[in-house]
């Protein structure tokens, strides 16, 4: 099976402004890459800055084919703002500008990470509110055939995020079944660093995954840097028909290369340039 790399153009490049990374990530061999939100802390840019942003992924000519959600300040530690009751009008603010960057770029893919909890408010309103704003993307996004994704995060850095298994997610994909469009962001280090077996994972919950992004663990370098077996792991990918993209969303100088791709592919194209 061909496999799709992509480059997330956030965590990688980033010696690089922000609209110039689509251009590098085209000249490393790449034809697709993705992005956190942009504007942290911003839940609505200007439209010249929605401008800008679509015309340097035309320009590089590369494909977009993941966009976050409006996910609040991550610069200064905040992981969503779903579940918060206070910020309902904020995100859903932030959806109309996401939707024209999707109908402008063709993205279908943008992931909605959860928030933190708050001591102040009962857990079960958090979920609720979430489980509210979840549905609310999804119908919104199911106009352009467009999918939410869900995703665990590592214990420890960021915050009271609740979700840290594949089990955290698919209590949270149950809850909004009624809306198809809505997966499981399976990302190894967040998961592996967590304790979750990942090929286990891939087993068992393959119906659910819409996207997968690749760093190894511990360390959340490229693979190869960490204990992580991603023969294995890729090969379980492609046991269970796993067609879509995969990320490398991984913290390193983009500029040490990425020949590790090589390595789990010696005859096929993978999607990347050689």
């Amino acid at each position: 099976m061909t496999r799709r790399f992509a480059v997330n153009c956030s965590i990688l490049f980033t010696g690089l402004p922000l609209l110039d990374r689509p251009a590098a990530a085209k000249a490393a061999g790449f034809d697709a890459v993705e992005f956190w939100w942009p504007w942290d802390g911003r839940p609505v840019p200007e439209p010249s800055e929605i401008d800008a942003f679509c015309r340097a992924i035309d320009e590089a000519g590369v494909q977009l084919i993941g966009l976050n959600f409006y996910a609040g300040n991550m610069a200064a530690g905040e992981r969503g703002v779903l579940s918060d009751p206070s910020r309902t009008t904020e995100f859903r603010e932030s959806i109309p500008p996401l939707l024209e960057i999707a109908e402008r770029t063709g993205v279908r893919l943008s992931n909605a990470l959860y928030g933190q909890r708050r001591d102040d408010i009962p857990i079960h309103e958090q979920d609720e509110t979430a489980t509210e704003n979840i549905a609310y993307a999804a119908r919104r996004y199911a106009a352009l055939g467009g999918t939410v994704l869900i995703e665990p995060l590592s214990r420890g850095l960021n915050g009271a995020y609740p979700l840290e298994t594949a089990e955290d997610v698919r209590s949270v994909l149950d809850r909004v079944r009624a809306e198809p469009n809505v997966k499981f962001l399976f990302d190894t280090f967040h998961l592996a660093t967590n304790g979750d077996d990942l090929r286990r994972v891939i087993r068992a919950h393959a119906d659910d995954i819409g996207h997968v992004q690749l760093a190894d663990a511990p360390g959340r370098g490229r693979p190869g840097t960490g204990r992580l077996d991603f023969a294995a792991l890729l090969k379980a990918l492609d046991e269970m028909s796993y067609s879509g993209w995969i990320s490398l969303e991984y913290t390193e100088d983009a500029l040490s290369g990425f020949s590790w791709i090589a390595e789990f592919d010696r005859d096929e194209r993978h999607g990347i340039r050689r």
